[in-house]
């Protein structure tokens, strides 16, 4: 059955700030807080978002974006923003700013 809606939004549903950043699929993690006394208590986790300045080498310009710490390594490790942009499916970037950042890339 196909659906109307892009591949990449059936991949995983994820938050709506993160639809805003390079997130790379992290979500909001919800569990107990299980101190000393048992008595278990709600919370949730959120992910570790970072304002950074990444340099586009491709657009020649700083992009400032809300990056977590685990895609930060990632880019590092693919050596820059826009490498990790291209080499990248559009299933696995999970994010709007993502597929407009890559789109420019592409565009240029």
């Amino acid at each position: 059955m196909l659906s109307a809606q892009p591949a990449y939004t059936l991949a995983r549903a994820t938050f709506k700030r993160a639809q805003r950043g390079l997130f790379g699929g992290k979500h909001i993690q919800f569990g107990n807080n299980n101190p000393f006394s048992k008595k278990k208590t709600r919370r949730n986790w959120l992910p570790n978002v970072q304002n950074k300045n990444l340099f586009s080498e491709t657009l020649n310009k700083f992009i400032e974006v809300k990056v977590t710490t685990s895609v930060l390594r990632t880019i590092d490790k693919k050596g820059g923003l826009d490498k990790y942009l291209l080499e990248t499916t559009d299933k696995n970037l999970y994010s709007e700013k993502a597929l407009e950042l890559k789109s420019k890339l592409l565009n240029r």
